[in-house]
């Protein structure tokens, strides 16, 4: 498993405000890639900043919002299928706790999730619509 952070998702309690919070407030790039209620933030370092309603953000890490969920999941992205379940069983190997089998999702990647041995949940994705340069993301704006 390569030693990468490539998305941060926060799950919000009202997507409206807090894109205007960042996108207005901060004056950080949304990106063309934001669809429906799934916005992104290109940031300096090749990572980005995603919001995603907090509710359908517990849903698809397979925790319970409340119950020590604290609003937030890391992402590691990949270059293929095969990586994102290779990592998850490294994760799993390593003690880490599978939250979610990786599945093809329903915006046309493939993911899982799992826990580290704090509970931090972490999400391993192949998204065919991103460009990985060198590990980093690269969206578009």
């Amino acid at each position: 498993m390569e030693p990468r952070l490539n998305i941060v998702t926060l799950g919000v309690r009202d997507l409206e405000r807090a894109i205007s919070f960042y996108r207005d407030g901060l004056k950080w790039p949304l990106s063309s890639a934001s669809v429906g209620d799934f916005a992104l933030f290109n940031l300096a370092t090749g990572t980005a900043l995603a919001l995603y309603p907090r509710g359908l953000l517990a849903d698809d890490a397979n925790v319970k919002d409340g119950d020590g969920f604290g609003g937030i999941t890391l992402a590691q992205n990949v270059s293929d299928k095969e990586t994102v379940d290779q990592v998850l069983a490294q994760a799993v190997k390593a003690g880490g706790t599978l939250l979610r089998p990786a599945a093809k999702a329903e915006w046309g990647g493939y993911s899982g999730y799992f826990a580290d041995l704090d509970g931090h949940p972490w999400e391993v994705a192949w998204n065919p619509f991103f460009v990985l340069e060198s590990g980093q993301l690269r969206l578009p704006e």
